[in-house]
């Protein structure tokens, strides 16, 4: 990975499920657009459009903005085939394509009817993505890589990793297992709350659904997590290892930790008592864009 795709995707990036543009009303259209637009002159590197997108939710994205990167934060190699997406990239306009990232990832078993052997089935994808006309080629797309087969996939077939729900350890294993060169892109979930207790309630709303699901149950364990941990909606230990939970200074710092443990960059995902993940909570996203300044 250059010096120059480093510097595109900038240090601190915004994760946000909210960001399917083409799945909302005229009015939500409307409101993503306006919140794009603002996370780009806010100065954040990175806009990932979380929650399985769509290609058209990413186009949407790309269009309302000029010179941000945009990525899939993941788009699910079981709902689009990989000539629809190679597709669809090719529709984007020239500039625009220049500057968007296909993240993708296998999703989970529960999640998924047709869910088997995720590994293959990422390699067949991968195939199809380098044969398309045009093809998506492996600058231009990161994978979801929790354990260590991902992670040399995510080396050998992408620009790299984009791991969701890990800890600075998981961070620092996979820096070692990539290499130097390969991008590396966390995200990390924050609450903005300095009410210790009412801050892990929030995060215990989030966290709860992926507690079931063993994709990121195992990668726990193999950190070190028991099964005591996933009790009762996680441990205060597993919040405060998955979480930035304070002001935005506290959030400024935990950023720092996975950066100094092998993150290029950190795509932030804000969490708030009334809405959780939803939303676009423009105003949590002012107050880390004026706590990072410069640094963004």
């Amino acid at each position: 990975m250059t010096s120059e795709t480093r510097e595109a995707f900038g240090r601190v990036g915004i994760w946000s499920g909210a960001l399917h543009g083409a799945r909302a009303d005229g009015a939500g259209k409307g409101a993503i657009t306006e919140a794009v637009a603002e996370l780009e002159e806010l100065g954040y590197g990175t806009l990932w459009i979380g929650g399985s997108p769509s290609p058209d939710d990413a186009a949407a994205v790309v269009a309302a903005t000029r010179r941000v990167t945009v990525a899939t934060g993941i788009l699910s190699i079981w709902d689009h085939t990989a000539a629809e997406v190679a597709a669809r990239i090719a529709a984007m306009d020239a500039s625009a394509r220049g500057r968007f990232v296909l993240g993708l990832g296998v999703s989970h078993g529960p999640m998924v009817p047709q869910y088997t052997k995720p590994y293959s089935a990422m390699v067949a994808y991968l195939d199809a993505l380098d044969a398309a006309a045009p093809p998506v080629d492996s600058g231009r797309r990161v994978l979801a890589a929790l354990g260590p087969r991902m992670l040399k996939l995510a080396t050998d077939r992408a620009l790299g990793a984009h791991p969701y729900l890990v800890t600075t350890e998981h961070t620092a294993e996979a820096r070692e297992a990539l290499g130097p060169d390969a991008l590396l892109a966390p995200e990390l979930s924050v609450v903005l709350d300095t009410t210790p207790d009412r801050a892990r309630t929030t995060a215990r709303n989030m966290l709860g659904m992926y507690l079931q699901l063993p994709n990121y149950t195992d990668n726990l364990l193999r950190l070190g997590f028991t099964e005591n941990d996933f009790e009762g909606g996680g441990s205060v230990r597993l919040l405060d290892a998955l979480f930035a939970l304070g002001d935005a200074e506290h959030v400024k710092a935990r950023t720092q930790q996975y950066l100094d443990a092998g993150a290029d960059h950190v795509a932030l995902q804000v969490l708030t008592a009334d809405r959780g993940g939803a939303g676009l909570p423009r105003a949590e996203w002012r107050e880390l864009a004026e706590a990072f300044g410069d640094e963004l």
